[in-house]
């Protein structure tokens, strides 16, 4: 995978991605405003799928898991621009403020389109990665301000996202297990977004569940997986990486070991597993 970063300061950089595919999961530690120039993004989250190209501006909030597939796109590479709204400089901005808009606990995507502020702020900063001297500091910092100011003339419960300081409170685990089981993490990471310790997250996930996280998240993943093959006849690469996996070879071993078969053969109907079948492997396997 051939990446390029370059960064006028840690909070601002130009991303370019040149090879066919990439894909990560991620939780974000802190809120990432990016400004699409070529390319392709697919981001999934356990609300939504959302597809971004050329132009769109979005604002992807932290501790929210996400898949991230990135594409290029009529031979340009995937490029953005990406701007980290840190806790530290969001707090600063709003030291003298009174925050009035509600605090939303766990926010989704919020899409801006092709905002003419918005791309013009973010658009002016281009000239500068070209530059061999280093990014004047006051100057990002204005950079910055500017962009948070134009979120919030053009959106008025951003503030209910980007003032929440909070660490993520104890939530319900399975509620929260069942939405995001596809988005592959380290259990401390599940841990930290449910509120608990790694130790915590374990010994309820046991309760919870009565088997181990990775043991739970395997059959759910093969399960999503083997629905997406036969119902929605989706391609294996494609349903490999959205269903928690790292790669297809990992996934076609784990899927034959579980099931019996291969994922293509569902696609090429060579085997039409019946309802019963299917209970019995979830049950037995």
């Amino acid at each position: 995978m051939d990446h390029i970063s370059k960064y006028l300061t840690p909070e601002i950089k130009l991303s370019c991605y040149e090879d066919k595919f990439f894909k990560s999961e991620i939780v974000f530690d802190q809120h990432m405003l990016i400004w699409f120039i070529s390319g392709e993004t697919k981001i999934i989250q356990a609300e939504a799928t959302h597809r971004f190209k050329t132009g769109d501006i979005f604002l992807i909030p932290r501790n929210k898991p996400a898949t991230i597939i990135n594409y290029p796109k009529d031979g340009l590479p995937h490029k953005t621009v990406v701007m980290l709204l840190t806790a530290k400089i969001l707090r600063t901005f709003y030291s003298n403020m009174e925050v009035r808009a509600k605090i939303t606990p766990v926010p989704g995507i919020r899409s801006f389109n092709n905002h003419p502020l918005l791309a013009s702020c973010l658009a002016s900063l281009i000239p500068y990665f070209d530059m061999k001297e280093s990014f004047p500091e006051d100057l990002a910092s204005l950079k910055i301000t500017e962009a948070i100011s134009i979120l919030r003339a053009i959106d008025h419960e951003i503030d209910g996202v980007l003032a929440n300081f909070d660490d993520p409170h104890k939530v319900d685990l399975i509620g929260f297990m069942e939405k995001n089981y596809m988005f592959n993490m380290p259990m401390e990471k599940f841990g930290y977004l449910t509120g608990r310790s790694l130790t915590t997250f374990k010994r309820d996930f046991k309760k919870a569940f009565n088997t181990t996280p990775q043991r739970w998240l395997t059959q759910k993943r093969l399960e999503l997986a083997h629905y997406q093959l036969a119902e929605q006849k989706r391609k294996p690469v494609e349903v490999c990486y959205e269903s928690g996996f790292e790669n297809l070879s990992h996934f076609s071993y784990a899927f034959k070991k579980y099931f019996g078969y291969a994922p293509k053969s569902l696609l090429e109907q060579k085997i039409h597993p019946s309802t019963d079948q299917l209970v019995n492997q979830v049950i037995n396997g």
